[in-house]
């Protein structure tokens, strides 16, 4: 059964009259809008229970409980970030319960960054990102310049 999403603060509530890859992309949608927005509990709704983001410094891997506590301290003052969606690409499993995406992103702060990561129906029918990664991609002519950058760095620190 394909299903849509109509997202909210309650979440993202399934229709079944849409492709699951069109549903997959409004929920996506929805949490960057959500994020340009500030709109926390919105943000969080199309989240996963067990989600897990994937922030651009190797140190952040946030379960969702942790993320909520860092991004609260940024919403609560009405800063959002906004990330313009462009190439996406989804491919869902055989069972077409878990689809994986990729999408690049345009922002105004950090330039042309990528997200990738999973989201799931669950079993209320409703589809939520399950992991989100958020990477700025290297040209691979830099690439050896910021590994020692990165390399020097890490190092230093105590």
């Amino acid at each position: 059964m394909a299903l849509a999403v109509v997202a909210g603060a309650s979440g993202a509530v399934p229709r079944d009259d849409v492709p699951a890859d069109k549903a997959v992309a409004a929920v996506l949608d929805a949490f960057h809008d959500a994020a340009a927005r500030a709109d926390e509990a919105a943000y969080f709704a199309v989240l996963a229970p067990n989600a897990v983001f994937l922030g651009t410094d190797a140190g952040e891997r946030w379960d969702k409980v942790a993320f909520r506590a860092f991004v609260h301290s940024y919403f609560s003052q009405g800063k959002g970030w906004t990330f313009r969606p462009r190439d996406r690409h989804l491919q869902a499993s055989q069972d077409g319960g878990v689809l994986w995406f990729d999408e690049k992103l345009d922002s105004d702060s950090y330039g042309e960054c990528r997200g990738s990561g999973v989201v799931e129906r669950q079993t209320d029918g409703r589809w939520r990102i399950t992991q989100y990664n958020l990477t700025i991609p290297i040209p691979n002519d830099l690439a050896k310049e910021f590994v020692a950058r990165i390399r020097a760095a890490t190092t230093a620190k105590p």
